[in-house]
């Protein structure tokens, strides 16, 4: 490996993986940006080079819960019949799914769309405050455990591409008008789907315990 090619060092980080998958011990050696440590016996993903330091993240992780309270308040899509139009924001679908009796539907609405990506942001922006000066934050294990079960259940792709679907199915029928709030729905899918490229993980090995290295 050339010299000048950057690479992701940690001289705090043990020195073997161990695969969570399988329990195969790897031999950690320094990874090129961009490359991938694979398992040897079963294929799974160790660890991830991403030249995106704690800071970056951190700034992106706000960025994204600006974009999730714009997309949370804003109308979503204006309905017109007759020269009469009417907005809807998400909460107001999901008042109109509850009303319909469609509870369930509602509640998995609520939480997908608004519950579990809330949750992920804010636990993130928690981590990422301390991560950025090496320090875990208070609740550190469970919090990573939390995001870990956290990840399938944040929806927002779905929810813009069945909006996109359905806007166009309901144009044979009414005036539809795209509103800001599905504009901000894209842009989360998007930093949603960066979060998701970046291994979290590293967390571990480049934060530190204050509290158990005071033990004796």
């Amino acid at each position: 490996m050339d010299a000048s090619t950057p690479h992701c060092i940690d001289t705090t980080a043990p020195a073997l993986l161990i695969c969570e998958h399988c329990d195969t011990v790897h031999r950690r050696h320094p990874l090129a940006r961009g490359e991938v440590a694979e398992c040897a016996r079963c294929g799974a993903v160790l660890e991830r080079c991403r030249g995106m330091p704690a800071k970056t993240m951190l700034a992106l992780v706000l960025t994204a819960l600006v974009v999730f309270v714009q997309a949370t308040l804003w109308p979503i899509v204006t309905l017109g019949l007759n020269g009469q139009y009417v907005d809807a924001t998400l909460w107001d679908m999901i008042h109109m799914m509850w009303v319909d009796h469609s509870q369930v539907v509602a509640v998995l609405a609520a939480g997908t769309l608004f519950v579990f990506p809330l949750g992920k942001i804010l636990i993130l922006g928690w981590l990422l405050m301390y991560a950025r000066n090496g320090r875990r934050a208070p609740g550190f294990r469970q919090l990573m455990v939390a995001l870990h079960h956290l990840g399938p259940w944040t929806m927002s792709e779905v929810f813009v591409l069945g909006a996109l679907v359905s806007i166009v199915k309901a144009h044979l029928y009414f005036d539809v008008l795209p509103d800001p709030g599905i504009y901000a729905y894209g842009a989360l899918m998007l930093l949603i789907t960066v979060f998701a490229g970046i291994d979290l993980t590293r967390l571990w090995d480049e934060t530190r315990d204050e509290h158990a290295e005071e033990l004796p």
